[in-house]
This record gives structure tokens, sequence and C-alpha cells, in this order.
């Protein structure tokens, strides 16, 4: 018997190819696996249907062809309370929230790590992209996937170190390509099914409709930098600094994109040109400081990489402390649209250190 063989794992399925794979995979590798899928959302969509129950459907036929038990958890409440509410208040405050870091954090490696241990298991496992390293000191290390453009570290970095110790990313080695392959040739029903988009556990939705039900519409002016009028918005709520699409604003000359907005006097500052320089910055300060290592964070100042958005290029920075919590990002390069209360998320080579929520553009 190999020590798999006396290991159970639960696995965080979602219905999705890669989280199917990572069930199959441990299975092949011996472990006892146990699939469980997360009811989070019970709101209709947009065309009437509640797309969890099609998801569950899906995990009981992968669970099912693999031969392994599955069960449904109704997180619901926590993810209201933990996650949606406080997505809804900082939109109410004209910030730009990121729900999927908070719910990685309060659901998936929190509420669904304490449930599978309820449920007697060793480890949990999701479908991420990323990896586990362990240090000489045997402290488990937050590592990027090693397919790049699939990488998922930067949503996980808010994850507690010690929880990291018992989870498990079968995917996380392995290219998307690799992982639809190994699908399609184990004929699981998820093989050809389409990557999920938009908000965490509601889906892809039409942003201004879905927020409107819960936000109310504030109308106000675009104005430019200078004050000029050029027209008006549905709400702060609805832009975020960098955007382009949604202003409307038409007239002659280049296109014109969100660079500030003033909550309080219900403006929307906007300026033409992707490359105008009000959107540029060359440092931020960042509160809510997150770091996988017990230890936290390393002797500052430290240089390190960052990155203000999922899709960007490590950016070489240096961080310093200013007071309590606070720290002070600054960038070798000028960075584009940093957006207040996105996370700035930082790293050594393929190792995540950890993360912070951005409190202001520049020095404040």
């Amino acid at each position: 018997m190999s020590l798999q063989d006396s290991k159970t794992v639960v696995v965080g399925m979602s219905g999705g190819v890669d989280s199917s794979v990572a069930a199959l995979l441990l299975k092949q590798q011996g472990y006892r696996v146990i699939g469980m899928f997360m009811k989070n959302w019970e709101e209709l969509d947009e065309d009437g249907q509640c797309q969890s129950n099609s998801e569950y459907e899906d995990v009981v036929r992968v669970c099912d062809m693999l031969e392994i038990p599955h069960y449904s958890v109704n997180f619901v409440k926590e993810y209201w309370d933990g996650v949606f509410e406080h997505f809804l208040k900082e939109y109410k405050a004209g910030h730009t929230p990121n729900p999927d870091i908070l719910c990685n954090r309060e659901i998936k490696f929190k509420a669904l790590y304490e449930k599978a241990k309820e449920y007697g298991a060793d480890y949990l496992a999701t479908g991420h992209y990323v990896r586990r390293g362990v240090t000489d000191e045997g402290e488990s290390l937050l590592l990027k996937g090693l397919d790049p453009g699939k990488d998922q570290s930067y949503f996980l970095y808010a994850i507690n170190g010690k929880v990291l110790d018992d989870v498990l990313f079968p995917v996380g080695e392995l290219q998307k390509s690799e992982v639809r392959k190994i699908a399609a040739e184990y004929g699981l029903a998820t093989a050809q099914k389409k990557d999920s988009t938009g908000i965490c556990f509601i889906g892809k939705r039409n942003f201004k409709n879905f927020l409107g039900q819960y936000l109310k519409k504030q109308p106000g002016n675009f104005e430019t930098l200078e004050g000029k009028v050029v027209g008006q918005h549905d709400g702060v709520a609805y832009y975020t600094i960098g955007q382009r699409r949604g202003t409307a604003i038409g007239g002659p000359g280049e296109a014109w994109f969100v660079v500030g907005k003033d909550v309080a006097r219900n403006v929307v500052y906007v300026e033409q040109g992707a490359d105008h320089p009000s959107l540029f910055d060359d440092c931020l300060t960042a509160t809510e400081s997150s770091w996988i290592s017990p230890k936290g964070p390393p002797k500052m100042p430290f240089k390190c990489k960052a990155k203000i958005r999922y899709r960007q290029d490590d950016q070489e920075c240096t961080i310093t402390q200013i007071e309590g919590d606070r720290l002070l990002v600054e960038f070798s390069e000028p960075q584009r649209a940093i957006a207040q209360r996105q996370s700035v998320v930082f790293y050594q080579g393929d190792i995540c250190l950890g993360g912070a929520i951005i409190e202001s553009r520049g020095l404040a």
C-alpha cells in the first residue's frame, strides 16, 4: 500500500474541466478521492436559469465516471456574508474590488477547507493553476502554475499559509492544453466545456444590469480634470480607472478613458488617449497586507516584483513599510491604471510572497 492509498482528498469540484482532471489525477495517484460541489449562489441568471444546478449535474457525471463519492455543500450564507456584501460595500464607495481573491480566502480555502476536514480529509485539492513548494525548513510556498497564461497565484495570495500545508494543486504542473487532452482521453463530461468567466460563483453577466439590482443608480457628470463636462454617467460604481468602454462620449479626437473618480461629487473624470499622463503613477500605497509565510513579510525595505492586475507581467519594485500595516510600493517604471481596492501581489521568481489591497495611487 502506497502512502497515497492511506490518504483521503476532498476535491473542490466546480463542474469545470480543471477540477475534473484534478480529481482524475489524484485517483490515479492512489488517493481516496471525494468530490465536493459548493453551492454559493441561488439567484437566477439573465435567462432565468440557476447556473449551479447545471454545474452540479456535470460534477455528478464526472464523479460517477471516476467512481468516486460526491457531495454538495451549501455555502450561500457564507458567500453572501463573507464575499458579496463586501463586494457591494466597495462598489457603493466607488471602489473596484476583486471578489475572486476574497472568495478564495473566505470560501474555497476556509469554509470548504473546514468542511473537508469534517469529512475526514487529509487534504483539500482544487483545480487552480498554481503549485505548492516547500522550503528547507518545511514551510509551504505558493508557486506560480507552469502555464504562464493560466497561472492563478494572483488570486490566491491571501489564503492562510498554514492551510496551504494541506492543499494539493494537481493541474498546476500542467499546461491548459494538456488538461484538455487528458479530459478528452478519459472521456470526461467536461472535456470541451468552456472556462468559467465573470464574478466568482455568479458567472458572466451584463455587469451594469447585475449591479443595478443591488445599487441605486446615481447619474452624474463625466468631467475632464479641468472641470469641463463632457457627458453623463449612471453612477461612479460602474466605472474603473483605465476603462474605455461604456462611457459613450463621442466627438473628435482620441477615445476617452476614465482617469479618476470623485465619489463625494459623484463625478467620473475622463481624458482622451490611452496613454494620457494622468493614467500613470510610479508608486502606490497599500494596506491589509497578507503574507503566505507564517513569519510574515521579508525585512523591509526589500526589492521584488509585483503586479496590480491578473494579466499583467511582473514589474520591478521596492516595498517600504510606512506605518503600521501601510506599505509604499515604488515601481521602476510608471504603472498604468492603478485602481483603488484592487490587489497588488508580490513575487520573487516563481514564489508568490503575498499581497495587499491598494489604498491609493501615488503617495497619499
